[in-house]
């Protein structure tokens, strides 16, 4: 196959069929399953905590340096599940307040800082700068952070912001594979929302005994009762918001992908969980990321993309008004109307106007690890909570990293918006949408850091890609 012809079959130059997938990638990630189900129901349940982040890393390298496309998939995985293995492990061997396997996820992700390393001298010339310059700004605030914190604190948090950053640009600087790239994620996350969402439905109707007992030992009053009917979902993930953004990304995703047979019922299950989660802001994303969507493809499209509504709504409209769902939901929905009265509401408009003042006053800023603070009694990481990505920038990263970094962001999504090379490319319109989506909630929560960061950065990589590629293909 030419190279001409490899594209114009969508499909790169370096992806193979099913048939020819090489067996070597998947047996390595079968060893880890086969090793992690023989631990954990063998009783070996330390030994699963402290070697599954150094074999999902293993693994992760060699997926990295031989097969790239699989690598995405297995690190979006391992951020889908993580949480959920941390609590079946808790519930059989004890509560962990350290919570180690966590940084699974972060340790195979973080190796795209090998992609910043290599591409760096020419990011400029392919139209990263925007990539580079949050980078730098993360840099930045975790050189102010070691000046003011300890470097336990300052890592901790430096994992969380510059983990998403790099893990895009490692999707934007591979813009020659973006079929195969597009292939993947749209795979995974029609995947992701089947079983994200099936398992929500279910931790909503009977309450897992070890989803209850990590609700019962974090103390988290907010995402409900541990019990059935009485859970705020969250599924697979550690909370409910970045839940809602994975499901906010997935179910936009769906609308690209209306003739695969598993769209149906991931969309049933997917839309009913989403709303179980509460998420009123990732509601609201939601519905900007579909006028946005809609707006932005070829009538031939938005006609498609409009019968596609059509069918999901007539089945999905009913699951949600039926009981034990309907009464809950609709509740959430009326708050709308008096969110003077909500207590959510009041709690975040007060937390604003206390810290608003402390994060702009400072042009330094207080560094990475400035919006954590060390339990004196406990010794644990605990999170000074902004409620405001952009309260949450300029806290860590003053007015000179914070413009950098927020600014990256309107750069990238303003380029996105140029030109007219994802009206005919469905994935790519719903990414720079998702990317959209995402960013209009930075208000209200900091969503560009941690997991929800991966979807909000990694959307906007594989945007940037897909109108690299399409301009460069046209």
């Amino acid at each position: 196959m030419t190279y001409r012809q490899a594209f114009s079959n969508d499909l790169s130059p370096t992806e193979v069929s099913p048939k020819q997938q090489p067996i070597l990638p998947w047996l390595a990630i079968g060893a880890l399953i086969f090793f992690s189900v023989v631990c954990y129901f063998g009783g070996a349940l330390n030994l699963l905590r402290q070697t599954f982040p150094l074999a999902s890393f293993a693994v992760g390298v060699l997926l990295y340096v031989r097969y790239p496309i699989l690598y995405i998939g297995f690190t979006w995985w391992l951020w889908f599940l993580i949480a959920l293995i941390r609590r079946l492990i808790d519930y059989r061997s004890g509560w962990d307040e350290q919570g180690f396997i966590l940084v699974t996820p972060f340790l195979v992700s973080l190796l795209t800082f090998v992609t910043f390393v290599r591409y760096l001298p020419k990011a400029y010339r392919m139209g990263g700068l925007p990539f580079v310059m949050a980078i730098f700004a993360v840099i930045y605030g975790a050189l102010v952070g070691l000046v003011n914190f300890p470097p336990v604190v300052v890592f901790r948090t430096v994992l969380d912001w510059l983990t998403p950053v790099l893990f895009g640009f490692h999707l934007f600087v591979h813009w020659r594979e973006y079929p195969s790239y597009r292939k993947n994620m749209q795979t995974v996350f029609i995947w992701g929302v089947l079983v994200m969402g099936g398992y929500g439905v279910m931790q909503y109707m009977i309450a897992p005994d070890w989803d209850r007992f990590w609700l019962i030992q974090t103390k988290l009053t907010s995402m409900g009762e541990p019990k059935p009917l009485g859970i705020r979902v969250w599924s697979t993930m550690h909370s409910p918001s970045p839940f809602a953004t994975a499901m906010l990304a997935g179910l936009l995703l769906l609308f690209t992908m209306n003739k695969q047979p598993i769209t149906l019922p991931a969309s049933a299950v997917g839309y009913l969980s989403f709303l179980l989660s509460m998420v009123r802001a990732a509601w609201g994303g939601w519905l900007l990321g579909l006028v946005t969507l809609l707006a932005n493809l070829k009538p031939k499209l938005q006609m498609r993309l409009m019968v596609t509504i059509l069918v999901l709504a007539v089945c999905v409209v009913p699951l949600v008004t039926i009981e034990p769902f309907g009464s809950i939901i609709q509740q959430r929905f009326q708050s709308f109307s008096n969110l003077e009265q909500d207590q959510s509401y009041r709690d975040r408009s007060t937390n604003y106007n206390l810290n608003i003042n402390v994060a702009l006053s400072s042009a330094l800023g207080r560094g990475m690890g400035g919006t954590w603070i060390i339990d004196p009694d406990s010794g644990k990481l605990l999170p000074i909570v902004l409620d405001s990505g952009v309260l949450d920038s300029f806290f860590a990263l003053g007015w000179f990293g914070a413009l950098p970094y927020l600014g990256s962001m309107m750069l990238l999504l303003y380029y996105l918006f140029q030109g007219s090379e994802s009206r005919s490319d469905s994935f790519a319109n719903a990414a720079r949408s998702i990317s959209l989506a995402i960013f209009a909630q930075l208000i209200f929560s900091s969503l560009m850091i941690s997991f929800s960061g991966m979807v909000f950065w990694g959307f906007l990589g594989i945007a940037m890609a897909a109108k690299k590629y399409n301009q460069q293909t046209r």
